[in-house]
């Protein structure tokens, strides 16, 4: 669903639906604005879940937990209306190519990169755990490339619709080949299942492969059920810590505690030193007045009347053995809880990859223009001096054209049309990586896209090019034909036929793609008065230069004479 110009904008709540992105088992998502322009994404929940009052109960009471995840390797729930006519989550919007769909495109992550990519998919499930809630759907198409940090996204939502999934025949709630043993069987999800679901992710991101193989469902989640998983490529120790992860006991799994204790030091906390323990490494148990602790269990479907079992240390046989992990830090006294407890507060270390700069939240906003991904409406005027200064600068800058015309101008005539066709190939040229990063999230190779990419825009921009200089020159020969009734002489002439010719460019048909990148060096200079009569002054300069040599003679060449005997 795309809003088309023209047409009346469709709003979901305080949303407005700018365009499909796609949709998973749960719902259809759509790229939609907020009333304070903030991109996000709004997820549609199916008519399943819709029609079955259990589940939006459940939604939400879920909600508030839901929303307490923050961490810089999730896409948090912004907001949601379980009770709405079709119910919706809205998650903050990450632009960028899905894992799957990123390990397609451009191979298998080696290295760094892939312990970069497991510690961060790691941080993300164990903030989830933090609020009591279990993720139940980790897999590739889970999982956002936002340039190099993975996101996370539909965590907890799998739990929404739990009940409904065992009342439609058929439907299978999760993908086979990351769904873990225990599901299989019908048993309850605890964290375990998100330690198998982590490790059959990051072992696909690894190879290019599911780590169970493909073929029919059946198939797939027989070798689950047996552990016959293929973890061949994957360099050691990362491929022991996969394979204990993909235990078919849970109970066999290491522990998310020691797994980020191990890929902490190698990935998002390089300070951490990494120190080989003696024994077998155990979390410290949560606090019996822990939050985590009651929701956890009603997350999981654990039965809370007889306490759940305690974690089995990892067994050298049949899984193999952990690589040795840096020590846990002792866990400090719970603070007394308030009566709604804030959102964790993330580390430093952690929030900073995902920062967003003033120049990325600057390029945002000139894709959204570039591609009606705004508010309907006016945009926001600038302040009235500084446009008057931005009209002054523009009518100099016209005057010093109808000068040029006046000189040279036949000159001036191939410069503009030169000119033209280079600015508005730019402007495409730009305009085609901004969309495809908001698709595919920022790459490093964007700039080398755009010049390879800029001889086709070339050929797309003659057509704009035509039409705008047509018109151009139509309103000229117009302003030059009243000065000849008013037998003004050559110069005067030539000198109104350019200025008008100038005027006509900025707002003619199809003058955005040459005005935008004009305007992007100008609005910034007409913002403060001194570069505004820097500019001023620079413009006047060629304009008075460009005069001088008109009242010394125009310039016909390479012809001697100008039309009509001139």
């Amino acid at each position: 669903m795309t809003t088309r110009p023209g047409e009346p904008p469709t709003y979901v709540g305080d949303y407005r639906l700018l365009t499909r992105l796609g949709e998973g088992g749960m719902g259809i998502v759509h790229l939609a604005q907020g009333a304070d322009g903030r991109r996000v994404a709004l997820k549609l929940l199916r008519p399943q879940v819709a029609g079955d009052e259990e589940a939006r109960g459940r939604l939400a009471r879920e909600v508030n937990s839901l929303q307490r995840v923050r961490s810089p390797w999730i896409a948090e729930m912004i907001d949601a209306d379980p009770w709405a006519e079709v119910p919706y989550v809205v998650t903050r919007y990450v632009p960028g190519l899905s894992l799957h769909e990123h390990v397609q495109s451009e191979g298998p992550v080696v290295g760094s990169d892939l312990h970069w990519l497991a510690g961060c998919l790691a941080e993300g499930v164990a903030a989830v755990h933090t609020v009591g809630v279990l993720h139940r759907d980790v897999k590739p198409g889970n999982v956002l490339m936002e340039g190099r940090p993975p996101i996370l996204i539909d965590f907890g939502l799998a739990r929404v619709a739990d009940d409904v999934r065992l009342t439609q025949t058929g439907w299978l709630l999760g993908t086979p080949g990351y769904l873990a043993p225990e599901i299989l069987y019908g048993d309850d999800a605890t964290p375990a299942a998100d330690v198998h679901a982590w490790a059959a992710t990051v072992a696909y991101a690894a190879t290019g492969r599911a780590p169970y193989g493909r073929g029919p469902s059946a198939a797939i989640m027989d070798r689950t059920r047996r552990g016959q998983h293929d973890l061949a490529g994957i360099e050691q120790p990362l491929a022991d810590v996969l394979a204990a992860a993909l235990h078919p006991d849970p109970l066999e799994r290491p522990l998310l505690a020691e797994i980020l204790a191990w890929l902490r030091p190698l990935s998002t906390r390089p300070d951490l030193p990494s120190v080989a323990p003696p024994g077998v490494l155990f979390a410290p148990p949560p606090p019996e007045d822990d939050d985590f602790t009651l929701p956890l269990a009603l997350a999981g479907g654990l039965d809370v009347a007889t306490p759940p079992r305690p974690p089995a240390p990892v067994r050298a046989t049949p899984a193999p053995p952990l690589p040795p992990a840096p020590a846990m830090p002792a866990a400090a006294p719970p603070p007394s809880r308030p009566a709604s407890p804030p959102p964790p507060t993330l580390p430093p270390t952690l929030a900073a990859p995902v920062a967003r700069t003033d120049a990325m939240t600057r390029m945002e906003q000139e894709w959204d223009q570039a591609y009606g991904l705004v508010e309907p409406g006016p945009a926001p005027k600038a302040p009235l001096p500084e446009r008057l200064r931005q009209w002054v600068a523009i009518g100099i800058g016209a005057v010093g054209l109808g000068a040029g015309f006046a000189a040279v101008p036949w000159v001036a005539s191939v410069v503009v049309v030169i000119a033209v066709w280079l600015l508005r190939a730019g402007s495409l040229a730009t305009s085609a990586v901004a969309d495809r990063r908001t698709v595919r999230g920022v790459k490093w190779y964007d700039a080398l896209r755009w010049i390879s990419t800029s001889p086709w825009h070339l050929v797309r921009a003659i057509t704009g090019t035509v039409v705008l200089v047509s018109w151009s020159v139509g309103l000229g020969l117009a302003a030059g034909l009243l000065c000849y009734a008013l037998a003004l002489d050559v110069g005067s002439t030539l000198l109104i036929t350019g200025t008008t010719l100038g005027v006509a460019l900025w707002s003619g048909p199809g003058a955005s793609r040459f005005r935008s990148p004009i305007s992007r060096v100008l609005h910034p200079a007409c913002q403060r008065t001194g570069s505004w009569l820097f500019v001023c002054a620079g413009l006047l300069a060629v304009a008075v230069v460009l005069g001088l040599l008109a009242i010394s003679g125009v310039n016909w060449m390479p012809w001697s004479t100008g039309p009509f005997g001139w």
